[in-house]
């Protein structure tokens, strides 16, 4: 059988895949190959370890970061592998290296103050934009999951949250056509549906809310319709702006919970499964730090200990 091209490969994988993916799972890995991977590899019928090690330290030098270069490689590695099982390509060893990340890169997180001040502002100027991000400080939910959220996910009399959907804007291509789509859909992992406390000041408010609210309406518009993360992202950068705050990411609400969480000694599984990550270790490395007066603290217990 004469070889395919990887692009040709490429194809019959994602029409395969597609059957037993999410859809926004398989619209990342289509845009992952539509941008990436057939650019710099479509016509080759043999992919070898100094090409895709090459691959690798361009898209480094173009800015992407490792983490978004490594989930082009798992892609790539998809399709070899379906071409090699199915006899399109040649079995290849590759093995890439990545340059030594020499600097961590510091959460965006708020501080105690801007946090409280925040917080300070959202419940004296309530409105159902406003009452989503106090929760996302609350509760640590990503903004697909606060846009999701409907108010019969909500148990104010219980004091629980339930999540158990997302919304997101996925890339859809059919042919020739190519178009965003926002769908609503099931979070990507287990772990991340989940049931969250409601602290007692947030209840309060949910109560005063959810009188006048139906169930089936979403919470952050209080109407049938939702909005889009990415409205909802320009709606809190207005915000954010107006109260002359730092330019930090939707996203460092949920970096602020967690490192309030762990600031008052949570123990670090519970954080974990608040926060819904896979794993214990995804909370440790990006949240559990320890400053210079934790390290004395322990070197003295140790020695203390030998006495």
């Amino acid at each position: 059988m004469k070889k395919k091209t990887f692009e040709e490969v490429a194809r019959l994988w994602q029409e395969e895949k597609r059957l037993y993916v999410k859809r926004s799972t398989f619209a990342a890995y289509v845009l992952l190959l539509d941008n990436h991977l057939i650019p710099s590899f479509g016509q080759e019928r043999d992919v070898t370890e100094p090409k895709v090690q090459d691959f690798v330290l361009r898209k480094l030098d173009s800015g992407l970061s490792q983490k978004s270069v490594r989930d082009m490689l798992v892609v790539l590695r998809m399709v070899l592998k379906y071409a090699v099982k199915n006899g399109l390509m040649e079995h290849r060893e590759i093995d890439v290296k990545f340059p030594t990340e020499r600097e961590r890169k510091e959460v965006q997180v708020l501080s105690r103050n801007s946090q409280q001040r925040i917080m300070r502002h959202l419940k004296e100027n309530l409105s159902p934009m406003n009452l989503g991000i106090y929760i996302c400080l609350c509760t640590g939910l990503r903004i697909g999951e606060i846009c999701a959220l409907k108010w019969e996910d909500i148990d104010v009399d219980s004091g629980m949250i339930r999540i158990s959907k997302t919304i997101q804007r996925i890339y859809v291509k059919n042919g020739t056509d190519c178009h965003t789509e926002v769908i609503i859909d099931t979070p990507k992992t287990m772990n991340s549906m989940r049931m969250i406390p409601i602290p007692r000041d947030l209840r309060r408010m949910l109560h005063a809310h959810r009188r006048s609210a139906d169930g089936k309406c979403f919470l952050v518009t209080s109407s049938p319709r939702p909005v889009e993360p990415r409205t909802y992202r320009n709606y809190y950068n207005k915000l954010m702006n107006e109260l002359k705050m730092p330019k930090l990411k939707f996203h460092s609400l949920r970096h602020s919970f967690a490192t309030r969480c762990i600031e008052s000694r949570c123990d670090y599984k519970t954080v974990s499964a608040l926060l819904g990550h896979s794993n214990i270790s995804t909370t440790l490395n990006l949240y559990v730090h320890p400053n210079m007066e934790q390290k004395k603290r322990c070197v003295e217990q140790m020695f203390r200990s030998l006495r």
